[in-house]
């Protein structure tokens, strides 16, 4: 594998909105990301990635872009965001940023001036299609709930496609003219300083231009555009046709001339079609690596999906999904982010929450192969929030909601999926301190607080040697070691133990140097029969380590790394 500038580092996800609000407002902003930089740096991240902080009406919190070349007031202005980025390189950071374009807000100038001209230039833009008989073109449904079409304002039989919320028209790939659009304001953030893009929904672009319909998989009678989408990755990945015209096009006019890092949210690529999309010759230098913590979602609504992640499906996904990457390329292994579930409410039964289990997870996923990406608020352990109904404010939500009940379960029921699995969850406000609002804001909060931020929080585990988020620093300072980053960075990855349950257990080797990471994901005790000898132990997240012969003791979530 060709060695790159980015290998190595700590990805960090912020989420503006909720990070740090420096001016009582009660919505977080830039300059409350410049005052904790010293927070990142003491963590050691190297690279930042931002969610939206462009012009938008907050639809979907900054995923409906309305301007793709500037601030939205609320979290400050272009100046703000230089200066972030010259502080950041100050400190050996680097800062991505979210890059929408599978579509934008139905405020932006382009979509205004498709519904003045929907024949014109700008009509081009979108996919805008006759519907049959004042009805939807065809049967597929939007990832946010309802058809994916709507009636372009003042037409009585033209519609525009959005794949997600109806304020979120999609974008036309197909049309030269929209493609230069996108690079030349691609390269005009890239000239600006930062260091690459996080590519939302990247994998959407391709549309079926049959647009046939979809077998009905709910009571609506609807499809979900997302078994379209899947099927045009499978079928039309490769750089001849489909998608991959766009990608390449989009790195070779962008991303390779800047030296660009990106990371692709792309989910169910094949593994066949992986080179093509991640490595030295791939459209980005990574993708998020989704497969490997999806197990758990088993249908359309909430309702559906495991109420835990199972550690040994978890444990098998990961086995599976480093198997196919072999030697050729990194993923972005993350188990949480701004549209999860908080992970330590997902993989931790709620009994069994505490130092052991959340240091327990962490160790697994920095120690695997792969760039490692925390999410806002992970590295204290930050959990689920109790939300009343009228409280919550994800637009996702509130339609899985109403779809959980068309599909017959109660209101109880769809209550219930709500608080295990909405996006809000993982939005709540950063927990810095017990003080008033978690110390996030002098003002009131855009969204409620988790309210057991007085035991949760930065400044108190600052303050506790032996504190989760200690501990992340000492993992972290382990992971970028002089004497042990190379290997944990380039070493090969090997499953051990297979066949034990709630055992994960794995080998990182490179030339001479061989670590082994042993774990106990589970609240018992559990004898672990060795099948070679271990030597020296170099990391634990629980002091105690007990070898009895052969048998490994292994305590409720301990993780046990060795030098062999």
């Amino acid at each position: 594998m060709k060695r790159e500038w980015w290998h190595g580092l700590l990805g960090y996800q912020i989420y503006p909105k909720s990070f740090y609000d420096s001016n009582g407002d009660g919505i977080g902003d830039l300059p409350g990301v410049l005052q904790k930089l010293d927070y990142l740096e003491s963590l050691g991240v190297g690279l930042v990635w931002l969610s939206p902080m462009y012009p938008s009406p907050m639809v979907d919190n900054g995923y409906d872009i309305s301007d793709y070349y500037g601030v939205d007031p609320r979290f400050g202005t272009l100046e703000d965001l230089d200066r972030l980025i010259a502080e950041m390189k100050k400190r050996g950071m680097h800062l991505i940023l979210d890059l929408v374009v599978n579509h934008c807000s139905d405020r932006h100038e382009w979509f205004q001036k498709a519904i003045e001209d929907p024949f014109g230039p700008w009509g081009g833009y979108f996919y805008l299609k006759e519907g049959k008989n004042g009805c939807p073109p065809n049967n597929w449904r939007s990832l946010f709930g309802g058809s994916a079409w709507e009636k372009l304002p003042g037409q009585e039989n033209l519609f525009y496609l959005h794949t997600f919320a109806k304020q979120q028209p999609d974008l036309n790939w197909e049309n030269p003219a929209l493609r230069e659009e996108i690079y030349r304001m691609t390269n005009w953030w890239l000239d600006r300083g930062i260091s690459g893009f996080r590519l939302d929904a990247i994998t959407n672009l391709k549309k079926d231009l049959t647009w046939a319909d979809l077998p009905a998989d709910g009571p609506d009678g609807m499809g979900s555009i997302f078994r379209s989408i899947d099927r045009m990755i499978r079928r039309d990945g490769g750089t001849k046709n489909g998608i991959g015209v766009f990608l390449s096009e989009l790195k070779g006019r962008c991303f390779a001339p800047h030296d660009a890092f990106t990371v692709g949210e792309a989910s169910h690529v094949d593994a066949g079609l992986l080179p093509e999309f991640i490595g030295e010759k791939g459209y980005f230098s990574t993708i998020f690596a989704f497969d490997a913590i999806n197990g758990h979602i088993r249908g359309a609504c909430y309702c559906e999906d495991d109420p835990y992640m199972d550690p040994d499906q978890w444990k098998q996904d990961v086995f599976r999904n480093q198997a196919v990457l072999k030697d050729f390329a990194f993923e972005a292994n993350v188990v949480e982010n701004h549209d999860r579930p908080r992970a330590a409410s997902l993989f931790i039964p709620k009994e069994e929450y505490g130092f052991a289990s959340v240091t327990a997870l962490a160790g697994l996923q920095v120690l695997q192969r792969g760039l490692p990406f925390l999410y806002q608020g992970q590295e204290i352990g930050m959990t689920n929030c109790p939300f009343l109904p009228e409280e919550y404010d994800d637009l996702s939500t509130l339609d899985n909601y109403r779809y959980s009940l068309e599909c017959g379960y109660s209101k109880e029921e769809a209550l219930e999926g709500c608080a295990r699995m909405s996006r809000d969850n993982c939005r709540t406000p950063m927990q810095w301190s017990d003080g008033p609002n978690a110390g996030f804001t002098s003002g009131s909060p855009w969204l409620k607080v988790n309210p057991n931020y007085p035991e949760i929080n930065v400044k108190k585990q600052e303050q506790e040697y032996g504190s989760i988020l200690n501990f992340y620093r000492r993992l972290v300072n382990f992971y970028k070691s002089e004497e042990y980053g190379e290997v944990l960075t380039y070493g090969s990855f090997e499953p051990l133990y297979e066949d034990q349950e709630k055992i994960f257990a794995f080998r990182r080797r490179l030339g001479e140097k061989v670590l082994t990471v042993f774990c106990n994901f589970s609240g018992s005790e559990r004898f672990l029969s060795l099948k070679e000898d271990y030597s020296e132990v170099i990391f634990v997240n629980l002091p105690q380590v007990t070898r009895i012969g052969n048998n490994l003791i292994l305590h409720p979530f301990q993780l046990i790394v060795t030098e062999k």
